[in-house]
């Protein structure tokens, strides 16, 4: 009796521990501290600067060098000199022009260099950088979407697996009420000790149930924190009620699917990255701008020159690379367009799936709970007869395990018809924090 106390004041104790939480803020605590959901997100921003480092491409290049030389040289001594503007009429000797003495060039150079066009390389390598920031945003909402998905499962896994425990101890205590009564009646004579024995075996039978029900619940929380990203040990309180789901208004669609948007933008990257292929068969325009000081001592004994220039760079031939560039992307495409058919395959039978799934659960409450309604009364008639002594042990057994099996049933319908709500706006791809299905 003790043991029954103690699993009853179970979800008070948690109570007190921690105040009650919703399944929308469950769903939210989730959303703020998951790791999965930091990860996808650090995924995105990490994409983003891709992006970032596309766009360069329409940037100039700015390098500052600075070295220092030393040689005896005579080419470089009379290069260096004339580049440092010292070059004299006694540097042309023929002794001094042959035999030069150690010339020191500090030199100082900022150069600006930027490719003039490309035949749309680079507008392809950002179009390109652009979709995968498409793609990894979808890729983080389908994350969000699925964990908030899983939250709700666990969440009302946990008030399920706490309603059947509470149907298990009604059922331990109603066994532990016929126990009693079946040996009263023993006592006036009207049964024998055959149905005691009965009893008590239908009572143990009821306490392993509870103590299998006790079980499972600790488990269902356990898997609860770990889809709020906390401790399984964490002490929980719930106070969504296990209820039938609430009826959505929102249209029946499958366009708000993060999976037919990554389909279709992998489609669109492929046919950019063929894009960024063929241009690689063209050749690059480049401008080049340097202004530079050269130097015999560290600050003096200098001059400042510069120079700007164009050119083309054409690739004539690298070893067949760029044609089998050109054949991995055009058959990525065809990859991409068959996945693409594939998965709008996959969206409207799953969207079928949980339209039939949600239909199926709300018929089974209706029958699931008008078989509660009988079974009780059943139950009722039965303990008056058999107390009169106008029905035996195996019509109360019966009935006690018919009324516990239907409220299991319309327990596990509820759960179901709430898990299908969810699965349904899954499916469309509409569900959020917001939903009106986490109410």
């Amino acid at each position: 009796m003790l043991r029954n106390l103690l699993l009853l004041s179970l979800p008070l104790q948690l109570s007190a521990q921690t105040p009650p939480l919703t399944l929308r803020e469950a769903v939210q605590k989730a959303l703020d501290q998951h790791p999965s959901v930091q990860a996808a997100h650090a995924q995105t921003k990490a994409v983003a600067a891709r992006t970032a480092q596309a766009r360069s491409g329409f940037l100039p290049k700015i390098n500052y060098a600075e070295s220092f030389q030393s040689s005896n040289n005579p080419v470089f001594a009379f290069s260096t000199l004339l580049t440092q503007r010292r070059f004299a009429a006694a540097n042309f000797a023929i002794d001094a022009l042959n035999h030069p003495g150690a010339v020191n060039n500090f030199q100082s150079q900022l150069s600006v260099d930027q490719v003039l066009y490309d035949f749309g390389g680079t507008r392809s390598n950002v179009q390109s950088a652009q979709l995968g920031e498409k793609l990894s945003a979808e890729q983080e909402r389908h994350t969000r979407m699925n964990l908030i998905a899983k939250v709700a499962r666990s969440y009302h896994g946990v008030t399920l697996a706490e309603q059947f425990l509470k149907a298990a101890q009604r059922s331990v205590t109603s066994a532990e009420a016929d126990l009693t009564r079946a040996e009263t009646v023993r006592t006036a004579g009207l049964s024998t000790d055959a149905d005691v024995l009965s009893i008590r075996v239908h009572l143990a039978a009821m306490q392993e149930q509870r103590i299998h029900r006790q079980s499972s619940l600790d488990l269902t929380r356990a898997v609860l924190n770990e889809a709020l990203g906390q401790p399984l040990d964490e002490p929980l309180a719930l106070s969504t009620p296990l209820t039938p789901a609430p009826v959505s208004a929102q249209p029946i669609t499958q366009n708000d699917r993060p999976e037919l948007r990554q389909a279709a933008l992998a489609r669109q990257l492929a046919e950019t990255q063929s894009a960024a292929a063929r241009s690689a068969l063209f050749p690059q325009i480049t401008g080049r701008a340097a202004v530079e000081a050269d130097r015999g001592r560290f600050v003096t004994q200098g001059a400042a020159n510069w120079y700007v220039s164009a050119g083309l760079r054409w690739n004539l031939f690298n070893g067949y690379a760029d044609r089998a560039r050109q054949t991995e992307v055009a058959e990525t495409l065809v990859k991409s367009q068959a996945n693409e058919r594939e998965t709008q395959a996959g969206v409207r039978l799953e969207l079928r799936q949980a339209l039939a799934a949600l239909a199926s659960a709300a018929q089974r409450i209706e029958v699931a709970s008008a078989t509660v309604a009988y079974a009780e009364e059943s139950l009722r008639i039965t303990k008056n007869r058999y107390e009169a002594g106008l029905a035996n042990v195996t019509d109360l057994l019966r009935t006690e395990t018919a009324l516990l099996d239907s409220t299991t049933r319309r327990l596990a319908a509820i759960y179901d018809h709430r898990l299908a709500a969810v699965l349904l706006q899954l499916a469309v791809g509409t569900l959020n924090g917001d939903s009106d299905v986490l109410q």
